[in-house]
């Protein structure tokens, strides 16, 4: 059996703050049903909720050195829905509110780094491959090259880095190489993590690790063009040959209609109609006319720039002008808005919302439940991302049969097949130029379908047939861990 260390900053239910925290809450689960050792190691956040800590039990200590300084490491261990979770303790670090945004980013994710590896023979555990996510797990390559290539089975071990973000690097100062890292200047060069003069953590996971992969096979050709590669793209060239894409996933346990509890109706492809008992309630809950005839349009999204927010901001006054103007069903629409984000998106959608009650409705929070009551509610989903390495969003749609309408970028190309209307073939609408005429047409084009019930069903069932449970994506994992250890 292989055994598998994924190390990542968060993991749902523990800390969340976009997707990489659902992926590393489902994917171990599903490695362990396909036969794969599969453990979490993460920091021991103050905000991890107390039902959960109070059953972690102690592992483990031992002191990590950070430059200089020796601190104190706790390891204490919970096994959550048959995943064995770790979680790397100090106060100092950990005990603040949230996960990122402070100014010692760089001393906490390099002592997080440092104690993954210090922690191999510490929790009789010790893995045939570690699994990094993002570059907050970025030096755990590095540093297992440097401090502990002389250790017993420490040779033996393979890394796998996973992007999630390019966009997000970990770029701190040099300053930190020896006084947190306890690295030599030979990791400092154009081939290791040096970066305009600064230490790049992710650029450490890329050059250390034995291969990457990113979140969609669109995304992983992608980054290696100067546009998308966010100044990483010679390098990623250079490291193609070790370069996969991997769609994510979603827990089927957790998003499904038909067994879903946050919904007030459940249903599932072969029973439609109940769909319809979910949309009443959403007009109805958020003070909407409550007319089932008339097609809700959806938005769950953070609201900032790479999500395509200032396309939706273009063509908004245009789309709820002419729904306003014509007497026309085709042109007849509510728009639902859940999220939170860049200030200038949440004032605009709360102005909309004033400008045209009755048929808008801005949600600027974030909440789970009714995030869930939007998906099974409404029957479309707008996501016009600049960029998008994998999308959550699109795949939970379509299992709730909310057709999503997207731009042809990233994962939401290799996920969102456009509807053929020669063949009633596709799951969903899908653009391609980041234009927003060109995604008002694809809107237009999508609601003028919705009128045809025979075809719209035909579309729905489309996506709610479509397969992206981690089962695929975590067999294609599983291949990558044998590769690695084979080559040994």
């Amino acid at each position: 059996m292989i055994k598998v260390l994924i190390a990542a900053a968060e993991a749902v239910p523990f800390a969340k703050t976009g997707g990489l925290g659902d992926v590393i809450g489902s994917l171990p689960k599903e490695l362990i049903k396909q036969g794969v050792d599969a453990r979490v190691i993460m920091p021991n956040y103050q905000d991890i909720p107390e039902r959960f800590k109070s059953q972690m039990v102690f592992k483990n200590h031992f002191s990590v050195q950070v430059g200089w300084r020796q601190q104190y490491c706790g390891i204490l261990e919970f096994v959550y829905e048959g995943v064995t979770f770790y979680f790397v303790d100090n106060e100092y670090y950990f005990k603040r509110h949230g996960c990122y945004g402070y100014p010692d980013d760089a001393e906490r994710f390099g002592f997080f780094c440092r104690a993954v590896v210090e922690s191999l023979d510490k929790i009789d555990f010790l893995p045939d491959v570690i699994h990094c996510h993002d570059w907050h797990t970025g030096m755990v390559s590095v540093l297992l090259d440097a401090h502990y290539l002389g250790k017993p089975g420490s040779k033996e071990i393979k890394t796998l880095f996973t992007i999630h973000n390019l966009g997000y690097q970990g770029v701190f100062s040099k300053d930190i190489l020896h006084d947190i890292l306890s690295l030599d200047w030979k990791y400092f060069t154009q081939d290791g993590v040096e970066f305009h003069e600064a230490v790049n953590f992710m650029k450490g996971g890329l050059a250390y690790s034995h291969m990457i992969s990113t979140v969609s096979r669109s995304y992983a050709q992608e980054i290696q063009d100067p546009y998308f590669g966010e100044e990483l793209d010679g390098f990623l060239r250079k490291r193609q040959n070790d370069l996969v894409g991997i769609v994510n996933g979603i827990d089927y346990e957790v998003y499904n209609p038909a067994t879903d509890k946050l919904i007030s109706s459940n249903y599932d492809v072969n029973t439609l109609e109940n769909k319809k008992k979910n949309k009443t309630e959403l007009q109805a809950r958020l003070g909407l006319p409550v007319r089932p005839e008339v097609p809700i349009i959806a938005i769950v999204s953070r609201l900032v720039s790479p999500k395509g927010l200032d396309l939706i901001e273009r063509m908004l006054q245009d789309l709820m002008k002419q729904a306003a103007a014509t007497g026309k069903e085709v042109y007849d629409i509510q728009l639902v808005i859940l999220g939170t984000g860049e200030a200038r998106y949440e004032n605009f959608f709360k102005y909309m919302a004033w400008q045209y009650p009755g048929k808008f409705s801005a949600n600027i929070m974030f909440d789970e439940d009714l995030a869930h009551q939007i998906y099974a509610g409404a029957d479309m989903f707008l996501m016009p991302s600049l960029y998008e390495p994998c999308g959550i969003g699109q795949l939970i749609a379509m299992r709730y049969g909310c057709l999503p309408i997207v731009r042809e970028i990233g994962g939401l190309r290799d996920t969102v097949k456009s509807f053929d209307e020669q063949t009633a073939e596709g799951n969903g609408f899908t653009f391609v130029n980041y234009n927003a005429h060109e995604m008002l047409d694809t809107v237009n084009w999508a609601l003028k379908t919705f009128q045809n019930k025979e075809c719209w069903n035909k579309i729905v069932e489309n996506a709610m047939n479509s397969d992206y449970s981690w089962r695929k994506s975590a067999s294609e994992y599983k291949g990558i861990y044998k590769k690695l250890t084979e080559s040994v």
